[in-house]
């Protein structure tokens, strides 16, 4: 394929962006290249200036769960616009998609929408060091909840060690109220709390992981988080931002059948708009202003514009009765499809999957945290994205990025995306 358009924009947009890019990850620097500039999408495809057409994998990471310019959507933030694009007033669309939300996903009695999922997860920390009265939270390596300071630490040398920060410009002081553990490991998290009794506020976690590739929690992990957080007062943190009202109408907290204190929000809740919500029972909820002492606010946040199209998104998945069993069996024959192709071709690799999540690990060994996914083959990846792409397969530019996968996706589509990991795995 040619990318000369896409080469002339990037050359530009370096000259006046940082790196040409205005979120790292699109910059392809960890598979080399250049980055592919879109202009278009619509269902499953994705567009590009040159005029290239992709099955689109990557799905603006998560949102378009019904595929890109999802009619419903696009058609409420149309009429919403006609009326007006931001007021920093109260309007009636933000308390309808609230009651919706809440209608939909056990254990919350009031959300709070904002501006991304970084915006949710650093306001669901706050809150629970405001209603805890303490101030350390643990973390897992491997997973992320948006580039708020808290959150971009680093591993210490050992199990109980301080975070150090991973980034320049986060400090020392805030680093340290940071702690890491391992992911899929109780034993772990549970030196951590006993080595800070008294001290940790929230455990937060993506219950199924997303950026180290897709991966699961194991048999009894989210169930040993909830425990100890019951047994030393802590509040568990759900980050689904990428698995609510995706991996089920309720998210993790229903498929799983297990209650998190605070859940954070984003992608699909507001339908491809910039929106972040965070939630729980009034109890905590409650002491977040004006009703309590923990402040918290935005100007754009409940813009209308993304209200609409989330209201749009969130009314479309709660009718759909079929919605998340397609999604899933779709995923699954990608998955089998895949793994028959990568097999007869003797290509060494692992695959994980839950609902309309999936990841190829070019990997030997299960892969279950970040240590395992980091021990993956990252030159065969790179040799699988670029003839991926070349085959008109847009995947994460990265390996440690999940595929979403999309109900707008046919079979054919996905007998298409078989067939050229086909034709890739012979060179691979």
């Amino acid at each position: 394929m040619l990318y000369q358009r896409s080469s002339a924009l990037f050359k530009d947009a370096k000259l006046v962006i940082p790196g040409g890019v205005n979120s790292p990850v699109r910059a392809f620097n960890a598979v080399g290249g250049t980055p592919i500039f879109a202009k278009s999408a619509k269902g499953a495809y994705v567009y590009d200036e040159d005029g290239n057409r992709f099955i689109d994998y990557i799905n603006s990471w998560g949102p378009m769960l019904l595929g890109h310019a999802f009619p419903p959507v696009v058609e409420a933030v149309v009429e919403r616009a006609k009326a007006g694009t931001s007021f920093g007033m109260p309007t009636a669309l933000e308390t309808e998609i609230a009651e919706l939300a809440i209608s939909m996903v056990p254990n919350i009695d009031k959300i709070r929408f904002v501006n991304s999922g970084t915006e949710a997860c650093m306001s669901a920390i706050r809150l629970a060091r405001g209603y805890t009265k303490r101030d350390k939270i643990i973390k897992f390596a491997g997973c992320y909840h948006g580039h708020s300071d808290s959150f971009l630490i680093a591993a210490g040398s050992g199990a109980v060690t301080f975070g150090t920060p991973n980034s320049p410009g986060v400090t020392q002081g805030t680093a340290k109220d940071t702690l890491l553990a391992n992911y899929n490991d109780i034993e772990n998290v549970k030196e951590l709390v006993e080595a800070n009794k008294d001290e940790v506020a929230a455990i937060i976690i993506e219950p199924v992981a997303g950026n180290m590739g897709c991966i699961p929690p194991v048999a009894g992990f989210l169930e040993g988080l909830r425990a100890i957080c019951d047994t030393n007062g802590i509040l568990l943190i759900f980050d689904e931002v990428m698995t609510g009202f995706r991996l089920a109408k309720g998210g993790v907290q229903e498929l799983k059948g297990i209650n998190a204190d605070i859940v954070c929000f984003g992608k699909v809740v507001g339908g491809g708009l910039p929106v972040g919500a965070f939630a729980a029972k009034d109890e905590i909820m409650n002491h977040l202003a004006p009703l309590g002492p923990v402040y918290q606010a935005g100007t754009l946040s409940g813009n209308p514009l993304a209200m609409a199209a989330g209201l749009a998104m969130l009314k479309a998945i709660n009718a759909d009765k079929g919605l998340m069993n397609r999604l899933e069996e779709k995923t699954k024959y990608l998955h089998n499809g895949i793994a028959d192709a990568l097999n007869k071709n003797n290509v060494t690799h692992t695959i994980n999957r839950i609902g309309s999540m999936i990841s190829v690990h070019f990997a030997e060994d299960a892969v279950v945290d970040f240590n395992s996914a980091a021990n993956g083959n990252n030159d065969t990846f790179k040799k699988f994205f670029h003839g991926m792409l070349n085959e008109g397969i847009y995947i994460a530019p990265s390996a440690f990025e999940t595929w979403f996968i999309t109900d707008a996706l046919t079979y054919q589509d996905l007998n298409e995306t078989i067939t050229a990991v086909e034709t890739i795995a012979k060179s691979l």
